[in-house]
């Protein structure tokens, strides 16, 4: 497969100077490892790399000294660990190495956030910079695609969504056996092993129920009775969820505690692939009664995207109020407010809510269709 060169490498070499530690997050799949290795092509001081599912691994890093590691780096001063959440203690191994090592470039990888942050957070303070990968991008597809094809492709990617090795596949069957796939055996793996999970149903039933209910907001005692689940067992899996990069939450947005909700949460899923395979439904667009709903799961992950790999400081909210007027999408960036509506038809311009108008005169506010959303991904 041609490679699509990925937005984030930039700033990770940016940051990988001595002395600090790169954490690469995002879910098994997405093409960490292949990044890394874009990396490692790109430098020409020698590099050791490990890999953290490898046993020998673990025990090379659990004696834990400053002359077994200065041996085992022998004379290098990059050392790069794949699937680093594997490792006991992790974070206090590396901060030894940093702190003792003089020179040492670290970057680490990691398939689920609560294992690396666990195993990293606290030893690590003030030593590490994080970084996150998704499933490509809008516009590292446009490495691939010229702009007549486009649109097209963005259709496909509603459904099948943008995960890296689906551009090797050519026919609709493929690509559904390899999103069941990749659900099954992949993206779940971490989150049934974490706390000795073993309801695998349980956590499908709650992904399913999630999918259908994308963009709109989330009752987590509803949620609980239709599954015989605790409310606290709903938001303990939720929040799983979310560190295995599968959904992700969207809080409400408020100043005005009287007219607008802000204690409700709306979820999305990072790619829309998997929210389709989950409601088994593969349909091609123009067979959909949901494209309000693709489109908006779609465009949230692309711009989510584009925050992350852009370094934007951001809060990200939706805005509702008790007597019904909605905006989808508010970010809070550089002291001011920008509120924008998603519509997959690009001939509906709606305005702006007027209670949102006469409450945040100042406040910006645009429509992203699939005509005008490029400036809004890149």
């Amino acid at each position: 497969m041609e490679l699509i060169n990925r937005t984030i490498q930039s700033r990770i070499e940016e940051y990988f100077v001595p002395g600090k530690v790169i954490v690469l997050l995002g879910p098994r799949r997405v093409g960490k490892t292949v990044l890394v290795r874009q990396i490692i092509s790109s430098i020409t001081e020698p590099v050791l790399f490990l890999n953290g599912e490898d046993i020998n691994t673990r025990e090379l890093l659990a004696r834990r000294s400053v002359p077994h590691y200065l041996q085992l780096l022998d004379g290098r001063k990059i050392l790069i660990i794949d699937e680093a959440q594997k490792i006991p203690d992790v974070g206090a191994a590396l901060k030894l190495m940093i702190d003792e090592i003089a020179g040492l470039r670290v970057l680490i990888t990691g398939s689920s956030a609560f294992d690396v942050e666990n195993r990293t957070g606290e030893p690590l303070t003030g030593r590490k910079y994080t970084f996150r990968l998704y499933p490509l991008s809008d516009a590292e597809y446009d490495q691939k695609y010229s702009l007549p094809e486009r649109k097209d492709k963005m259709k496909e990617r509603l459904i099948y969504g943008c995960y890296p090795e689906l551009l090797t596949m050519s026919n609709s069957g493929m690509k559904a056996a390899y999103l069941n796939d990749l659900v099954s055996s992949y993206l779940l793996k971490d989150i049934l092993v974490f706390e000795n999970i073993k309801k695998s149903d349980k956590i499908l039933s709650l992904l399913r129920l999630i999918a259908f209910q994308t963009g709109s907001e989330i009752s987590t005692t509803e949620i609980g009775r239709q599954l015989g689940m605790s409310e606290n067992t709903v938001s303990q899996y939720l929040d799983l969820l979310s560190k295995v990069f599968i959904i992700h939450k969207v809080g409400g947005f408020s100043r005005n505690l009287r007219k607008e909700i802000s204690k409700s949460s709306k979820w999305y899923f990072f790619d829309n692939g998997i929210r389709n395979i989950l409601v088994a439904n593969l349909n091609p667009v123009e067979l959909r009664n949901d494209v309000g709903q693709l489109w908006e799961n779609y465009i949230i992950s692309e711009r989510i995207k584009f925050q992350q790999y852009s370094g934007m400081i951001v809060n990200n909210f939706f805005w509702r109020t008790y007597d019904q007027q909605e905006i989808d999408w508010v970010e809070e960036r550089g002291g001011q407010l920008h509120a924008f509506e998603f519509k997959w038809s690009e001939n509906k311009h709606p305005k702006a809510p007027i209670g949102w108008s006469k409450t945040y005169p100042d406040a910006s506010y645009s429509v992203v269709n699939p005509d005008n959303c490029q400036p809004w991904t890149r």
